[in-house]
Order: C-alpha cells, then sequence, then structure tokens
C-alpha cells in the first residue's frame, strides 16, 4: 500500500513537473512571439509601442531587438554614447555589431569623423562598404598608415561603394601615395572612361586635362586616334583616354589602332596603352569572345605595375592558352596575399612543371604536396597530381552531450532558433546564425559547431547545418557537411536520367543548399532551383503537362532536374563541367566557351569562365560531386575524372 501511495504521489510529481516544463516551453515561445509583433511595430514607424516591446522583452533572447529598431530609427541623429552603450550591454552581438558598423557608415557620409570614431572598436565583421568607412576614420584620426592596406580600392575601376570612392579621394592627398602610384590610379581612370576622377587624380601630379577636351575625344575616339599629338604628358594621358573608348566599342579596331598610337611615345606610355587594350579585351570576353591577341597585348605591358584585378585578367588570359611563362610572369605580378591563395599557388605549379629544368618540376611538384593536404577544388586537383587517392574522409565526429548542452545555452545560437521557431523574416534568422557560427569559429570551438549542425540538420535546416558543418576546423562530420537529404528520390531519378547521382547532388547542395522552396531572384525553384520555362521544355520533353505547381514538390523538382541535367550533358560532348557551366549559365553560353582551335584541360576551361558566378559555381559543384561519391560508396574518387579534356566547339 505504501509503495502504491508513494508511486502514485511520483506521478503527480512528475505530471507537475511536466506542467512546469510546458508551461515555461509555452511562455518562452509566447515571448518570442512577440518578435513579429514588434518588427510590425518597427516597420511603421511605432516608436511608442517599440519603447513597450522593449520593456516587456527585455529578459527574453530576443529582447534586444526593440531597442535596436528604436536606435536605427533616425540612426545618424544617435549620440555614440547611446551606440556604444548597447554595444556593451550586448557584447559581441549580431545586432550590435551592425547597429555600429552602420552607425559608422552614416556618420561617414556626414563627415563626422569624430562621432564614428568610439564606436569603431564594436565592429569587428565590416563587409566592403563598412571597411572602407572604418578605414577613412581611422585615417582622420591620425592614422595615415592605413592607406597601405588599400592599394587595391586605390586601382579599382570597377563599380565600389561611395565610402571606397570617397576613401580613395582622401588617399589622393597622402603624401604616402608615390607619383608612380597616382600614374597608375590616372592611367586605369582614363582607361575606364572615368574623366572627371582622372582629371583629380591628373591634378595631384601637376597635369591639366580639359573635360571638354575629353568629351571631345570620346564622341570620335577613332578619329581622334588617327592624328593625336603624343608630345606632352597631357597628350598621352588623352591618347590612352582615346584608346580606352574605342576598345569598349570596337576592340578590334581598337588593337589595329593601338600599334599606330604606341610609335613615338615613352615605354611607360606604350605599355600603358598595350595595357589597355589587353585589359578591356580580357573583361570583355562575353562581347569579344576569347583572343590570343589580348593576351599578346597584356604581355607586352609587362613592366608597368599590375594593380591585384589587372594581374588576375593576365593570369586567366593565359591559361586560357596554355601560355605558361606568361601565367608565371602574371603571378609574380600578384601582391604576396594574392600570391598564397590556393587558386594561385596551383596554377603556378601547373605552370611550373611545364617547364624543362629539374628545379622548377621540384618546386611543383612541392606546391602540390602542400596543397594536396586539403579537400577543396584546388587540394583535391592537387592530389590528383602527386597520385593521391582521395578514398576516406576524416571520421564523422558527433557532437558530445556537453555540446549540446552549450548548444542551449550560447545566448547567438539560442537567438537563431528562437527566430526560426517564430518564422521571423530570413535576413534576421540567418544573421543571427551566421553570427553565432562566425563566433563559434574564431574559438575553433568544433563542438559546438557540430552540436548545431546536428540540430539544424535533425530539423531539416539543411542549409544553416551546412553552414556550421563547413567551418570546423579540427574535427570534422562530412555526413552533415555534406547532407543526403531524399535520397531514395536523388537515386533513383539519377540512375534513370543516365547522370551520376553524386553529381546530381553536388549540384544540389550548390543549387539551393536542400532548401525545398528556395527561390531565385530570377525565379528558379525548388531543390534544382528549375527556371519555369526550362521546366516547361522538360515537361514538354517527358510527354508530360507542365504544372507550375509541380515544381514546389520535391520529387518533382529532383526528377525535372535530373533530366534536364542529362540533357544538356548530351548536347555538351558529354562533359560534365560544361553542362555544370550550362546549368549555371545556360547550354549557349557554355558552348560558347568552348576552344575553338584545340581542346583544352576542363582546369583550364573552368578557370577562363568570364562570368565569377559560373567560374565559381563550376568548381563548387565539381568538388561537392567527388566528396558525395565517396558518401555514396563509389569507391576511391578523383575530381580528375570527373574533369576529362573540354573539346573544340563543334560547328552548330
Amino acid at each position: 500500500m505504501l509503495n502504491k501511495v508513494w508511486k502514485l504521489n511520483k506521478y503527480y510529481q512528475l505530471l507537475a513537473l511536466g506542467a512546469v516544463s510546458a508551461c515555461i516551453s509555452f511562455t518562452a515561445q509566447a515571448a518570442d512571439e512577440q518578435f513579429n509583433e514588434a518588427l510590425r511595430a518597427a516597420n511603421s514607424g511605432d516608436t511608442a509601442l517599440l519603447q513597450q516591446y522593449q520593456y516587456s522583452m527585455q529578459n527574453d533572447a530576443l529582447g534586444y531587438y526593440p531597442e535596436y529598431w528604436i536606435l536605427n530609427t533616425n540612426l545618424a541623429s544617435q549620440p555614440a554614447s547611446q551606440i556604444a552603450s548597447f554595444a556593451q550591454r550586448y557584447p559581441q552581438s549580431a545586432m550590435a555589431e551592425k547597429l555600429a558598423a552602420d552607425y559608422v557608415e552614416e556618420k561617414v557620409k556626414m563627415a563626422d569623423f569624430s562621432s564614428a570614431q568610439p564606436i569603431l572598436q564594436y565592429v569587428t565583421n565590416a563587409d566592403q562598404a563598412e571597411t572602407c568607412a572604418v578605414a577613412q576614420v581611422r585615417a582622420r584620426s591620425g592614422d595615415p598608415l592605413v592607406f597601405a592596406e588599400f592599394k587595391d580600392v586605390w586601382l579599382t575601376t570597377n563599380s565600389q561603394p561611395e565610402s571606397c570612392t570617397g576613401l580613395g579621394r582622401m588617399m589622393l592627398s597622402s603624401p604616402l601615395m608615390t607619383e608612380q602610384d597616382r600614374q597608375q590610379r590616372l592611367w586605369g581612370q582614363l582607361r575606364a572612361g572615368q574623366s572627371g576622377q582622372a582629371i583629380a587624380t591628373a591634378q595631384s601630379i601637376n597635369m591639366n586635362l580639359s573635360l571638354a577636351q575629353l568629351n571631345s575625344i570620346q564622341s570620335d575616339p577613332i578619329n581622334y586616334l588617327w592624328s593625336a599629338p603624343k608630345n606632352t604628358k597631357e597628350e598621352q594621358a588623352y591618347l590612352i583616354y582615346a584608346l580606352g573608348r574605342l576598345a569598349d566599342s570596337d576592340l578590334s579596331a581598337a588593337m589595329t589602332s593601338a600599334k599606330r598610337a604606341v610609335d613615338g611615345v615613352p615605354a611607360d606610355v606604350q605599355r600603358a596603352l598595350y595595357r589597355t587594350v589587353g585589359y578591356i579585351g580580357g573583361t570583355t570576353v562575353m562581347k569579344n569572345n576569347f583572343s590570343w591577341d589580348v593576351l599578346n597585348y597584356l604581355d607586352a605591358s609587362y613592366g608597368l605595375p599590375f594593380s591585384p584585378e589587372e594581374a588576375e585578367i593576365y593570369a586567366r588570359q593565359a591559361i586560357r592558352f596554355s601560355a605558361w611563362e606568361s601565367l608565371i610572369r602574371a603571378i609574380n605580378s600578384m601582391s604576396v596575399t594574392q600570391r598564397q591563395e590556393d587558386r594561385w599557388q596551383y596554377w603556378l605549379a601547373r605552370a611550373s612543371e611545364q617547364r624543362s629544368d629539374a628545379s622548377s618540376k621540384r618546386t611543383a611538384r612541392e606546391i602540390y604536396k602542400r596543397l594536396a593536404q586539403g579537400d577543396d577544388y584546388h587540394n583535391l586537383l592537387a592530389k590528383d597530381h602527386v597520385g593521391q587517392s582521395y578514398s576516406s574522409v576524416p571520421s564523422n565526429v558527433q557532437p558530445s552531450n556537453a555540446d549540446a548542452q552549450r548548444l542551449s545555452q550560447d545566448i547567438h545560437f539560442r537567438r537563431a532558433f528562437a527566430l526560426r521557431n517564430v518564422n521571423a523574416p530570413d535576413n534576421y534568422i540567418n544573421r543571427e546564425w551566421n553570427w553565432a557560427v562566425r563566433q563559434a569559429y574564431l574559438k575553433k570551438d568544433d563542438g559546438l559547431l557540430l552540436a548545431a549542425a546536428k540540430r539544424a540538420t535533425d530539423m531539416g535546416w539543411y542549409d544553416r547545418a551546412i553552414y556550421a558543418a563547413d567551418r570546423t576546423v579540427n574535427q570534422h562530420n562530412y555526413s552533415l557537411r555534406y547532407a543526403m537529404p531524399h535520397q531514395s528520390y536523388v537515386v533513383s531519378h539519377s540512375r534513370n536520367a543516365g547522370i551520376d547521382p553524386a553529381w546530381a547532388y553536388g549540384l544540389m547542395r550548390q543549387e539551393s543548399r536542400f532548401v525545398s522552396n528556395a527561390r531565385s531572384h530570377v525565379g528558379a525553384g525548388g531543390l534544382m532551383q528549375i527556371m519555369p520555362d526550362t521546366a516547361k521544355l522538360v515537361a514538354r520533353q517527358m510527354g508530360e503537362t507542365y504544372n507550375p505547381a509541380a515544381l514546389t514538390d520535391m520529387n518533382t523538382n529532383i526528377r525535372y532536374g535530373t533530366f534536364y541535367l542529362s540533357m544538356i550533358q548530351s548536347q555538351l560532348s558529354n562533359s560534365p563541367v560544361l553542362a555544370t557551366a550550362g546549368y549555371n549559365a545556360g547550354p549557349n553560353r557554355a558552348r560558347r566557351w568552348q576552344p575553338e582551335e584545340q581542346g583544352i584541360a576542363a582546369d583550364q576551361y573552368a578557370e577562363t569562365i568570364p562570368l565569377t558566378e559560373t567560374r565559381d559555381y563550376v568548381k563548387h559543384v565539381m568538388t561537392n560531386a567527388t566528396h558525395y561519391g565517396l558518401l555514396l560508396g563509389q569507391g576511391a574518387q578523383s575530381i580528375g575524372k570527373r574533369m576529362q579534356i573540354i573539346p573544340m566547339r563543334s560547328a552548330q
């Protein structure tokens, strides 16, 4: 009887504990739900209501958001002390860092550098625009050496944030910028047609350029070049400007005109003229196709300093035409940091091994051996070059119970999970998650990253799980890093389409990170990011009636995506590399980028794809496919076997 009473008491105790636990969970959920209500108040500019939420949410994981939104209203008018106070009360948090970075940007726009200065210490993850804003504040606060870190901004002629353009103008008055630096900047601006900026740069080296003359040249550059005077520095500057304007509209005519333009001018101006044609030709491959002549002009410009961007353009042109000595020159022209990237180390090895001397071949082998230690794209290529088999991934380390407990206590991850639980907008969820991952990565806390990846995977939140698992430093879990959801569908549909399921998985991981409702800015949807027009084509080929709603169905999306991948592979010389490029940029472009005279190695084709997005996409997909091949039990992998010679383009 006593035993029975004890059991009943225990039963009621457990019930009570469960009720308390449920109550706590419900209370936390209800508190988090206030986030969306507070966000609506923020979007409508209701500061009074936000202040109420600031009070009611103050003890919640998401409690700092109402105050963030209040401060973010008229951010530029806030005193620096308010921003600093927020950052100190929520140290190393995602929104404190964002608030601080945005505040510095706003103050720099107003040229209020003194207000921005005390906030710099809270900006720890700046993007390009914020980095340039921070640099401006540092310079105005008496740190002129900061300019030495920003030669890429100084020489960039592509579109860049206003804070970076402003930093360039600030650098123009710095005595640290030599006359050669100013000359290099001027010639780049003239080549790019940036007449206003070029005039300002010219004035800093006592050159007077006329805007009226520049406008006149722009209206008819070819006629100007025909009889252009070349005696003074100003006249030589006009020559570069004219050749750039012509190359931009008619590259062939510019190549012809360059031969006449270089007559009788100093050697450095000759090189600047050659660089103008070579650079513009190298950056307009989408319009003008690949050309040996472009590489020849870049070769002829050697001896003039290369900006980081110019050196990469030179290197890619050399890679395209297997001009290995030119490639070595291009890599040697890069900055030390740029040259040490795995990409350029790999290509230095590729070029060095083409030389006949034993020393160069030994250098190449040493680089390959060093690169072969990793497992990213260039590391996998290097493994092939040293005959190293890729036959096993590191043991899948599982997070411990202690790691899982720390995850539950980590405020950064708690915020991310709380936001997802209340279906907050993705930009808030992803910002908190990515911030949490960054904090763990900086501490090399692999256990916490794996615990986060495991919990996210269990929730089917694959994109963030991969983001976390990808960043472990010493302990890894490739099952989390290379997730394989819907495996039976992916494998069966791939085999029915006659393609490798590892490749399909590699492409899917890159396209959507397995977010089934993913939508791109151009309208592509689902796991394999299929465009509506592509889906209509596939449905027609498969003898089915197209139904727009079907694309959101996981099974149909995979079936259509694998069929389309197979279809374009058969159109593109049965090459997975060409088909991967075609899947991203369109089959016609992938075909157009094929060589015209003889086949080239697939790594050369991939590295010289003129669209940066597609170039990176192909590398990622082929890397993913190699890892998935191993995880799907296909035996030892070689990325080279997936990247066979790219044949000549056949006549259409």
